[in-house]
């Protein structure tokens, strides 16, 4: 009763001397709570029938049978293919560039120039994603810019998207392209943190430029890239199905399909609700599993965790 007592006077001491602090947390507390929590309560029409007649609670329980059809089903082992594909590829290609980009960006002197790089490379990720879709559609038509240059290297000018094994480069470079610029904003911050004056040091120990990166300024973001590599795991299966469903079409099925691309034809355009949220389930689980998993192996080869 007494340990009660004190946890309470602290937490109580604690809010009264950052009440303010507290406020604040309060609209992003609302937000998970209204946008994440309380919907995970449909998530029980994946074992149900649901009809919208019926509403959540009045539809047939089916149980697992929603599951056992789409792991039997042809689509299963394709999507299930195609995600891993593309979220590796994207792990291994995209997660590393604005990490490269950063250490770059910190070892330019020059101020100007430092800011014209960084803005041009922001700029990407604050165009509508639809922009973005039409311009990159538009650059691998046949007649598109990106097309015709490859045309000059011996490609046969064919609409790039129309072709499935070109799809996933496309996609992974459009990613590099547009967030390469905003993921590194979290790296520069951390390499501002480091102490300058094991800079000082490694200087007059004659260290040059590059040995000062690599003994300085990658172990000292060493735990900035652990967590965010933790996080990137976390959702490893979601594979923005928004860039998906606007770039792929029936032709390259077959290697752009994804599971959130999935979710969505068959839950809104085929109407599927139940099956759909099974689908998405099974993602959410896949993810909830790597995301402890990685957070495990960080804690302890590197001792960075998020608990």
């Amino acid at each position: 009763m007494a340990t009660m007592q004190s946890l309470k006077n602290r937490l109580v001491r604690d809010f009264l001397m950052n009440k303010y602090l507290y406020l604040m947390m309060l609209p992003v507390i609302a937000f998970y709570v209204v946008f994440h929590y309380i919907p995970m309560y449909g998530a029980i029409i994946a074992f149900k029938n649901y009809t919208p007649m019926k509403g959540i609670l009045g539809s047939d329980w089916v149980g697992l049978k929603n599951f056992h059809d789409f792991f039997d089903s042809y689509y299963f082992l394709r999507i299930l293919k195609n995600t891993l594909t593309i979220s590796l590829y994207s792990l291994i290609f995209e997660f590393p560039t604005p990490i490269i980009l950063a250490l770059l960006i910190n070892e330019v002197r020059h101020r100007t120039f430092k800011r014209v790089v960084q803005t041009i490379t922001y700029m990407p990720y604050f165009i509508s994603l639809v922009v973005i879709c039409g311009i990159i559609t538009d650059f691998t038509n046949s007649g598109g810019i990106i097309n015709q240059l490859f045309t000059w290297l011996g490609y046969d000018g064919q609409a790039m998207l129309q072709k499935p094994d070109l799809f996933r480069p496309i996609y992974i470079l459009s990613e590099i392209w547009q967030r390469i610029g905003w993921e590194s904003i979290i790296y520069i911050a951390a390499l501002m943190s480091i102490d300058q004056e094991q800079y000082e040091a490694a200087r007059m120990d004659g260290a040059s430029r590059f040995k000062q990166m690599i003994h300085i300024t990658l172990p000292g973001i060493l735990p900035t890239i652990s967590i965010m590599l933790i996080m990137r795991m976390g959702n490893l299966l979601n594979v923005g199905f928004e860039k998906i469903i606007l770039l792929y079409n029936p032709i390259t099925y077959e290697k752009a399909d994804v599971i959130s691309s999935f979710v969505y034809r068959k839950g809104l355009l085929e109407f599927g609700w139940s099956y759909s949220a099974a689908v998405g389930l099974f993602n959410s689980v896949i993810n909830l599993f790597l995301l402890v998993t990685a957070n495990y192996i960080s804690r302890r080869v590197s001792k960075n965790s998020l608990w």
